[in-house]
């Protein structure tokens, strides 16, 4: 990055996607509600959460808070190509709020389109909004001007990542493969549905203009707010990356079963397991996450027992038919809709998240009944998150076996599947792209 922001764990955050189109007729006030978003997402504080939350956003009109979404999303999927380029034009980092701005102006001038005096007139107006920053107008309009009549280059894959994460997946993976995984960095996802009854999938994808893809999730390019979709208020379908829908289909759970998801929240999990007839048991930490879980509970009619207590330390004595462990992780596998999470990740973090993940992996171990089943799962693409994770788990865990995993089984990609019968799934693994994931399947004995 141009200038160090304060860094902090990784998190997932709310989706966002942009619902119109920009151009000069949006106001000085979305530029600013856009710099305050910017902001907080590199923040390491809140991020995401905090910046949609802040009172200039809530204040705009429809259109320019869907300008100001927009323009951040941009900013952040080519935030690595826009700092090259503005280090090539500035040698001595400004302030960070003008870095921010000049982020903001070349992403508006060149991602977005907009057009050019109204980038450049705006980042300068922003500079000059602030007292303490007047002698920056100058720098502001020298430097955009000048990448106007330079464009730079916004698409190199070895960019798009920061440079440590970028080394740790070509370590991982191998060049091509982390050219082709940050090749996704930049990409718009579309939206992913899982269904409360799988066998509407080909009428409900008509109605909601979607595809059906391997393994029964929707794929729909539709925008704007989901409760106006149909069958939305009849709970027919939930938001769900293709990726996040498998682990639970690979449980295969049946009707009359008993399931645990450990770390539930926000509930996509849950909801499929009870979805499919388990008599499932919602447990999370986090009370406050929960309700969202019971919210979606409560949408599409399914009932679940929700519990908000530490899973490694829960004192319920109950075994489980089937348990899935979707772990806290470094969350890199979600920079689709989530591009601000490369930023906010640290080498340590995945340490850090390993070490949770292994204590949560034997307290699933002990809820899971003899012959049951264990799916554990991280949207990490890190291998100290997954596959090294799991090498240690089986090495200390007697009775446990890996249930190896086959291609096209609960929709796995072919591609990810792992000699072993693990899955990493890869972002470019599904065309259109998803979310990057590591998937194993345990038998107990």
């Amino acid at each position: 990055m141009l200038q160090g922001s304060d860094e902090g764990t990784p998190r997932r955050v709310t989706d966002i996607s942009p619902q119109a189109a920009p151009n000069d007729a949006v106001g000085l006030p979305a530029r600013a509600a856009a710099l305050d978003l910017l902001t907080a997402a590199l923040s390491g504080r809140a991020g995401m959460d905090e910046g949609l939350s802040h009172p200039a956003l809530a204040a705009l009109d429809g259109r320019d808070r869907a300008f100001a979404r927009a323009l951040v999303m941009a900013t952040l999927r080519h935030l690595g190509p826009i700092d090259s380029a503005l280090q090539a034009r500035v040698k001595k980092p400004p302030p960070d709020k003008v870095v921010q701005i000049l982020r903001l102006g070349v992403a508006q001038a060149f991602v977005l389109k907009t057009p050019a005096h109204a980038a450049v007139t705006t980042s300068v107006d922003l500079v000059a909004q602030d007292r303490s920053l007047q002698m920056f107008k100058g720098l502001v309009n020298a430097v955009l001007r000048g990448l106007l009549r330079e464009p730079p280059e916004l698409d190199d894959p070895e960019l798009m990542a920061p440079s440590w994460l970028y080394a740790r997946w070509r370590a991982a993976f191998g060049a091509d493969e982390a050219r082709k995984i940050a090749g996704v960095i930049a990409q718009e996802p579309a939206t992913d549905l899982s269904l409360k009854d799988p066998a509407r999938a080909e009428a409900l994808a008509a109605e909601l203009e979607a595809t059906v893809l391997p393994g029964g999730s929707l794929r729909t390019e539709r925008r704007g707010d989901l409760a106006t979709w149909p069958e939305f208020a009849e709970g027919a379908w939930w938001v769900q990356d293709a990726s996040a829908a498998i682990p639970a289909r690979l449980l295969g759970v049946q009707a009359g079963q008993t399931a645990l998801d450990m770390c539930a929240a926000p509930g996509g999990k849950t909801l499929q397991l009870v979805a499919a007839g388990a008599q499932t048991v919602a447990l999370d930490r986090s009370a406050v996450r929960l309700k969202r879980v019971a919210e979606n509970l409560a949408r599409v009619a399914l009932t679940a027992e929700v519990v908000a207590a530490d899973a490694a330390t829960w004192p319920d004595k109950r075994s489980f038919d089937a348990v899935l462990l979707d772990a806290p992780c470094s969350a890199t596998g979600t920079f689709r809709r989530h591009p601000d999470v490369l930023w906010a990740a640290k080498p340590s973090d995945v340490a850090g998240m390993a070490a949770i993940q292994s204590k949560l992996l034997d307290a699933a171990a002990r809820r899971t009944k003899a012959g049951g089943r264990l799916v554990y799962c991280v949207c990490s693409l890190e291998p100290e998150e997954g596959e090294g994770q799991v090498a240690a788990f089986l090495g200390r865990t007697p009775g446990m076996t890996l249930d190896p995993i086959t291609a096209g089984e609960g929709g796995a990609p072919d591609a990810s599947v792992r000699p072993d019968g693990t899955l990493r799934i890869l972002p470019h693994h599904v065309e259109g792209g998803t979310d990057g994931f590591y998937v194993a399947r345990f038998r107990k004995a």
